[in-house]
């Protein structure tokens, strides 16, 4: 079994940054992609980010050039910064990993709200 804990979200006025971090726990071995989902009131989630196990990266348009997802391998861990943060990223950010190519996991979710 794997945990997976986020952390980092909350409140930033709009144009302001933000750092997810997202730590895996468990049966960490054979890890695949590691990468980060948002669910604002009234949408479906859908995906910011995302990163393979060798490194290629894949993001949303919405968030190219504003977002950068980066991974510790050793220590499990996924990390999301956010800058130039706007009102329409509010949302819950969710981790989710892919392990043996098969199996899902995911977190529980953290807030982020962009308000002035």
């Amino acid at each position: 079994q794997v945990q997976v804990v986020e952390s980092g979200g909350g409140t930033v006025q709009p144009g302001g940054s933000l750092r997810l971090s997202c730590l895996a726990s468990g049966s960490t071995s054979s890890i695949n992609a590691m990468g980060w989902y948002r669910q604002a009131p009234g949408k479906q989630r859908e995906l910011v980010a995302e990163i393979a196990s060798g490194g290629n990266t894949v993001y949303a348009d919405s968030v190219k050039g504003r977002f950068t997802i980066s991974r510790d391998y050793a220590k499990n861990t996924v990390y999301l910064q956010m800058t130039s943060l706007k009102p329409e990223d509010t949302a819950v950010y969710y981790c989710q990993l892919t392990r043996l190519l098969h199996y899902v996991y995911w977190g529980q979710g953290t807030q982020v709200t962009v308000s002035s």
